[in-house]
């Protein structure tokens, strides 16, 4: 029996409906209830999709409408009063063109066309770029300029360095090295390290700007050049005997006894060469990334002590006694070419960093510039002492030392010159010259020791920090000598063109095939020898075999006569035709057969 309190519970429910569990999502309706109510939600439910399929629409064709009208581009809902890309002037896309179009082969040379195609493409993009880019580079080259009726040449050092700021007027200095002098100097590619080498055994590297001493050794022989490698890191010192390699603590890494009585270096560091010109008349060529020797060319002229390299291609120029300079690459035994350049022996030659233009200086007081391309004379200047040192910056201003005044001229081969552009008097002869990259510094080792002048113009303002960054880190030190090592080109690559890299080879079809035999061995195109085919069932029989080879040699006679008849043909015509003109000529009358008997 229930307890009366359970049925009083029991009866405060009846007449009451459970409500179900609340869900976060729709139960399923059992089959045959609220029909009605599910097919409502069905017709809801595609009336709100089209609905909105309506709005997309309509939103889309508002905004084609707005974008583009009459063929005109329009931002936010208004014209665009320049449309298209920035227009570049002319005269900045010529400053970075680098080269004409390449001529397209006839033919069907389908993938080559395309390779030229896209490769001209990405070269015009590029040009492009970097004239839109030029904006960007704020640095600009200044030169000195005085007041009216004043000469620049008379402006002296010291006034130039208490007008301009502090740290300018810093690089101009002196360091008085009498004891050991005169001095050779040498700046790294980057321009922020300094080397001097003196004649009496005194070598000094130098940060130059910090002017913080790096090393200092005395090598106790003579030392006739200096030269930095591929980074401040290594120096190469050419002395009285041998050539020896410098770490920057001064520590010597090795001593290269091949290359002996060495008196002027050259090093190319696109090629990691160090290029050496000795007293014995030799040309020696070292790989400084794996230490061996490259070549050794007896140029056949004697002493040479006159050397420059041609920054664009890595030609070697030599000064020789008797007024020559001849070019000269490491492929090659023989001079690529002689010039006669001076009546006397040559002092001093360097070439612009275009390699376009060299200045000669010689025995017979003159000065000279040269087109290479031509080979031909643009100008001479006589100078009353003549000039034993020459360099070119990178802004194209030249500097000549006569005994003990340095001048600076501009524009040697656009325009006549008449007075130079700066000058300085040093204490003693000078002995070495050599422009600072990216700094408008002039380098003067003299018999009294070094001199920095400030030469206003001298460098390039706008520096490529992927090739020769003066702000580098060590580690991005490290990574660019990784990346140059991975990029260096082989020396049998440096020619007097060095566009001729690029160029098709146009063979023609008989060379191209003779020199394909050569390499084979064999001729690939040579008809070969019928061989019959064994045949089974008794079909290859001997007169079986004979048959088939004899229909297929007359196969080929046929081919034969065909060519031999239609060449006689054409031949036949073309001696009617002949004919016909001859007959044609000769019934033709003149005015000289009046004169016939």
């Amino acid at each position: 029996m229930a307890s009366p309190g359970e049925a009083t519970v029991k009866d405060s429910h009846v007449g009451k409906k459970k409500k179900p569990p609340a869900r976060y999502w729709p139960e399923q309706q059992k089959e045959g209830k609220d029909d009605n109510k599910v097919g409502k939600n069905e017709e809801h439910a595609e009336q709100a999709v089209e609905q909105e399929e309506q709005k997309t629409q309509k939103t889309t064709k508002r905004k084609q409408e707005g974008g583009e009208r009459d063929g005109k581009k329009f931002i936010s809902g208004k014209m665009d009063p320049f449309p298209g890309p920035a227009r570049i002037p002319e005269d900045r896309i010529n400053k970075f063109k680098r080269k004409d179009k390449t001529k397209k082969p006839r033919g069907s040379h389908y993938k080559l066309k395309d390779m030229i195609s896209r490769s001209e493409k990405a070269s015009e993009m590029a040009q492009k770029q970097a004239a839109r880019f030029d904006l960007l580079l704020p640095e600009d080259a200044g030169f000195l300029e005085g007041d009216e009726d004043e000469d620049t040449c008379t402006i002296s050092q010291e006034d130039i360095a208490d007008a301009v700021d502090i740290t300018a007027g810093s690089k101009y200095f002196n360091l008085k090295l009498s004891q050991f002098g005169p001095y050779r100097v040498d700046y790294s590619k980057t321009g922020r390290h300094l080397v001097l080498g003196g004649r009496r055994g005194h070598v000094a590297c130098i940060d130059w700007q910090s002017k913080q001493l790096m090393c200092e050794i005395n090598v106790m022989e003579s030392v006739n050049d200096v030269k930095w490698l591929h980074s401040e890191a290594m120096y190469a010192v050419a002395q009285k005997k041998w050539l020896y390699i410098y770490d920057s603590n001064g520590i010597e890494l090795h001593c290269i006894r091949k290359f002996n009585d060495v008196l002027r270096m050259q090093f190319l560091p696109y090629h990691f060469l160090l290029a050496t010109a000795s007293a014995t008349g030799f040309l020696q060529y070292l790989d400084v990334s794996v230490g061996k020797e490259v070549t050794a060319i007896c140029t056949k002229t004697g002493r040479l002590d006159v050397m420059c390299q041609n920054p664009h291609n890595a030609i070697i120029h030599l000064g020789h006694h008797n007024g020559t300079v001849t070019l000269w690459s490491p492929n090659q035994k023989e001079a690529l070419v002689k010039m006669l350049c001076h009546q006397g022996g040559v002092r001093s030659v360097t070439v612009d960093k275009t390699g376009t233009y060299m200045v000669t200086s010689g025995m017979d007081k003159k000065l000279k510039v040269y087109d290479i391309r031509t080979f031909k004379p643009l100008k001479s200047y006589f100078l009353p002492a003549g000039a034993s040192c020459l360099s070119l910056s990178q802004r194209g201003l030249l500097s000549a030392a006569t005994g003990d005044i340095v001048q600076v001229y501009r524009d040697v081969w656009s325009s006549p010159v008449t007075k130079p552009y700066m000058a300085h008097r040093v204490p003693r002869t000078v002995w070495g010259l050599h422009f600072c990259p990216f700094e408008d510094v002039l380098g003067v080792g003299h018999g009294d020791g070094f001199t920095s002048m400030l030469v206003p113009g001298a460098g390039e303002p706008n520096f490529d920090g992927l090739d020769a960054n003066p702000f580098r880190s060590a580690k991005q030190r490290q990574e660019w000598e990784v990346k140059a090592l991975l990029e260096k080109i082989q020396p049998e690559l440096i020619s007097l063109n060095p566009t001729e890299l690029g160029q098709v080879d146009r063979a023609s079809f008989a060379q191209r095939h003779q020199d394909r035999v050569q390499a084979l061995g064999f001729d690939p195109l040579a008809k070969e020898k019928f061989i019959p085919k064994y045949k089974t069932k008794g079909r290859s029989s001997a007169g079986g075999v004979e048959r088939r080879k004899k229909q297929v040699a007359y196969e080929d006679q046929r081919d034969v006569i065909k060519k031999t008849v239609e060449t006689k043909m054409k031949m036949e015509k073309e001696r009617k035709q002949k004919e016909q003109k001859a007959t044609v000529f000769s019934s033709q009358r003149s005015a000289l057969d009046r004169f016939k008997k």
